[in-house]
Order: C-alpha cells, then structure tokens, then sequence
C-alpha cells in the first residue's frame, strides 16, 4: 500500500532515537515537513541531515527536555506562534520503573507532568488550526500496560492509562472537524528502553538478560521483538487520509502485527 503525507507538517516528541525516531523518518520518507523533539542536540542535527526532501520537505528541530514542564511550555508556546501542524505525534520518555511499594507522590506527579501534561498542552497548542484547516492527526504513544498493568512499571501503567482516557474523549469531541485521535499500546520493540527494562527485570530476578529476552519474544504472536521502522509505517498510515475512519481507538502493537483489539 502506498501511503502519502506529503506537504504535511508533523511535529514528533522523542524523535531523537527508538520509536520517535522511526516515526519521523517514516513520516518524512513518505513525504511529511517534520520537526524533531529532544534534548540531545548533536543527535537531531545528524537526522536533520539524514531526513529526505525529495518531496519539498522542510525539517526542524526543538530543543526541549520533558522533565521540566515550565520550560517545556515556553518552548512550545513560542514554537506555535510561528508554526503549525497537521501531525501530532506526542512520544516521550518513559518514567523510572519500579513497583508500586517503591514509588511515591512526588514521583507520581513527575510522571504525570511527563506523560499528561506534556501531551495535553501540546495538543491544545495544535488543536486551533487543526480545526480550521478541517484536518488533523493525533497520535499517542502509549503502553500494553494500560490493558495489563505490568507490576514494574508502576508509574507508566497509571498515567498512560489517564492519557489514552482522555483522548477516547477528545475524539469525541474533534471528529467533526476531521481531526482523529488514536493511541498506540506499544508491546515489546526493540529499542534502548527495552533494554533498560530488560537489565532491571534480569538483575530483579537473577536471571541473564538474554534469558528475559527470550521470554519476552515467547509472548508475541511472531516470536521476536519487534522492529522500530515497523512502528512508523503504522503511524504514517494513521497520519495519511487512508486512516480517516479511524479515530478513538487503543491500537495493541507488538511484533510488528497488530493483535486482535
């Protein structure tokens, strides 16, 4: 299937490695303007380089660090003033893990201004013109966690599942302006926070990492982990008009299949 962007403007959280990575370059290889998102700046101006413009694409960057919602608001705000989207991909960095014995307050309100706050601003930021141009596409990365809470990952579980509750409910209300909104429960892929997880579940259980990844691929439908690029393709079909009849939904993705919803 063939699967067009082109002279979108798509702004992606977290793009500077894993999953938000895979996501702008599939977006831009299909021919979307995407903005990058991160704090690591020598890594977003070495994509900038690598991302096409075959297609009259137009790249940028934001230099912004999720943890700190004041400053993340500033820098957003001051981004919306001079652009504006047709894509949203709000993707960040997962909080801490641990259970719920190890977990207090104050890190429960750090997760929920990484995971909510951050994504609820930005989107009322990109909602206005959205709804004027009668066009728009919101998509939320988020966890299988929110539909089997996975008891490590105690911070995640609990906003990520605030998150896509609220987005059922702003579809409600955008859909007549022909703008979706769809989450994504990301299984297991194959990026640098699995590995994390990984090391911290081993050394939990005393076990290799190896023998909890192998674990890990016994319980996707194909038998491994699934890839990055394989996430994209999915998002760049949510962003395309091939996905219009599509919106208010909890999409589980692992192993580069879709499991049955």
């Amino acid at each position: 299937m063939e699967v067009s962007v082109k002279g979108k403007k798509a702004l992606v959280g977290g793009s500077s490695n894993g999953i938000g990575l895979a996501i702008a370059k599939e977006l831009a290889a299909s021919g979307a303007s995407v903005t990058l998102m991160s704090h690591r700046v020598e890594k977003l101006l070495a994509i900038l380089k690598e991302l096409p413009t075959d297609q009259g694409q137009q790249h940028q960057y934001l230099l912004v660090d999720f943890t700190d919602f004041e400053n993340y608001q500033r820098i957003i705000n001051a981004y919306f003033e001079q652009n504006t989207v047709d894509i949203l991909v709000n993707n960040t960095q997962g909080p801490a893990a641990g259970g719920a014995l190890e977990k207090t307050v104050a890190d429960y309100q750090q997760a929920f201004d990484l995971l909510f706050k951050t994504v609820v601003y930005t989107t009322e930021k990109a909602l206005p013109k959205m709804q004027e141009n009668g066009w728009g596409r919101i998509i939320n990365v988020a966890s299988i966690s929110v539909k089997e809470p996975l008891n490590y990952l105690a911070l995640s579980n609990t906003v990520r599942a605030a998150v896509t509750t609220w987005a059922k409910g702003l579809s409600l209300d955008v859909g007549q302006f022909g703008i979706t909104v769809n989450n994504i429960l990301t299984g297991y892929f194959d990026t640098d926070r699995i590995a994390q997880l990984n090391a911290k579940k081993a050394e939990k259980m005393n076990v290799s990492q190896e023998e909890v990844r192998r674990t890990m691929e016994d319980m996707v439908p194909v038998k491994r982990i699934g890839k990055p690029e394989e996430y994209g393709y999915l998002v760049t079909f949510l962003a395309s008009d091939k996905a219009a009849f599509l919106t208010g939904t909890n999409i589980p993705l692992d192993g580069g299949l879709l499991k049955s919803m």
